[in-house]
């Protein structure tokens, strides 16, 4: 008796240790309205030159990829480098066309892509953030420019120069 007891404690401790509370479709909705809410403040911070507002919603150790090879930035200086703008009154201006926000099972943690008209054309953004004593952050952000598959060949051509002497970085 002893050892069936034993036996059914240690399962019992096992499946509560493997068990996660996964929530509900109706919760999932709510977050991904919540994520749509913030990720369109974050964009209007920015269109509004809002300094404040825009890095306030990055989380102290996220990333900031943009469209140029050599930008991948911390949150510290991508704020350094984009201050001057801010205080200009004039930032960007991205607006989006389509987002898609993927939420874990736990609820606390979204993946997201969106297609967004910008000064430089259609591009992509994408990202993650994650939720810590009910607040959402950015913890990554990649912004890149779409290019149709029928242009590539000129892009290539364009950039050719510019990727060989960035290139020599990582070729020495």
């Amino acid at each position: 008796m002893r050892n069936f007891l034993i036996f059914f404690l240690f399962l019992f401790v096992i499946i509560s240790c493997n068990t996660r509370e996964v929530i509900s479709i109706e919760k999932q909705e709510t977050i991904k309205q919540n994520v749509n809410s913030f990720m369109d403040d974050w964009h209007l911070a920015a269109t509004e030159a809002n300094y404040g507002d825009y890095f306030g919603k990055m989380d102290s150790i996220s990333v900031f990829i943009g469209t140029d090879a050599t930008e991948n930035w911390t949150k510290k200086a991508f704020s350094n480098f984009s201050k001057p703008y801010f205080d200009k009154g004039k930032a960007w201006d991205f607006k989006v066309l389509e987002r898609n926000i993927y939420v874990n099972n736990l609820g606390n943690f979204v993946w997201f892509d969106e297609l967004l008209t910008t000064w430089m054309g259609t591009c992509r953004g994408s990202g993650v953030l994650q939720k810590n004593d009910n607040t959402w952050k950015i913890k990554h952000y990649v912004l890149s420019v779409s290019i149709p598959n029928d242009d590539i060949k000129m892009v290539i051509k364009a950039k050719r120069k510019s990727d060989s002497i960035f290139l020599k970085n990582f070729y020495n």
